[in-house]
């Protein structure tokens, strides 16, 4: 069966917040475990798709995956400037891993910013423990950004998200 990319249904939000909870959980990449505050934020889709799209992998009837795109002006931009989307919460689940379906939901993203008018990047920001997201980013023309690198919980010195940006079209 081939891997689709959709909008998320609401009726697969439940699901949707769980692969993206367990992915965050079972990676280690949330610094609280069960307890961490970003936890809620990952499954709440309904949330999400109130302010962003939310996109799903599936293959059949079966989510693989998901991913938030966040145009521009959206509140959940976390760091995205004028003429920027932003991609967040890229999540595949551990059984799904390795088959596409994260390269084919960062590929659907980066189609949705060329069809903005005015989006001349696509950013991201990532873990350093998130080594084969990174490794994913960079193979598809990702380049690192170390000047925009920042820190969501600038209490915390350990926690310093790496920032990606790809050029979709240079500003006029």
């Amino acid at each position: 069966m081939d891997i689709v990319i959709r909008p998320a249904l609401p009726e697969e939000y439940p699901v949707v917040g769980e692969i993206a909870a367990r992915a965050y959980l079972g990676d280690g990449l949330l610094d609280f475990g069960e307890s961490d505050g970003y936890l809620a934020r990952l499954r709440d889709v309904e949330g999400r798709a109130a302010v962003a799209e939310v996109l799903v992998a599936v293959e059949g009837d079966r989510v693989l995956g998901s991913v938030t795109f966040v145009a521009q002006g959206s509140p959940m931009a976390d760091f995205a400037r004028a003429g920027e989307a932003e991609i967040r919460m890229l999540a595949v689940a551990r059984e799904a891993r390795g088959r596409g379906a994260g390269e084919a939901l960062v590929r659907a993203c980066a189609e949705r910013a060329r069809s903005l008018e005015g989006c001349t990047h696509l950013v991201l920001s990532t873990q350093r423990a998130m080594l084969s997201a990174r490794r994913l980013y960079e193979r598809l023309g990702f380049t690192r950004t170390p000047d925009r690198d920042w820190n969501p919980l600038p209490e915390l010195d350990d926690i310093r998200l790496l920032t990606y940006e790809l050029t979709l079209r240079h500003a006029p």
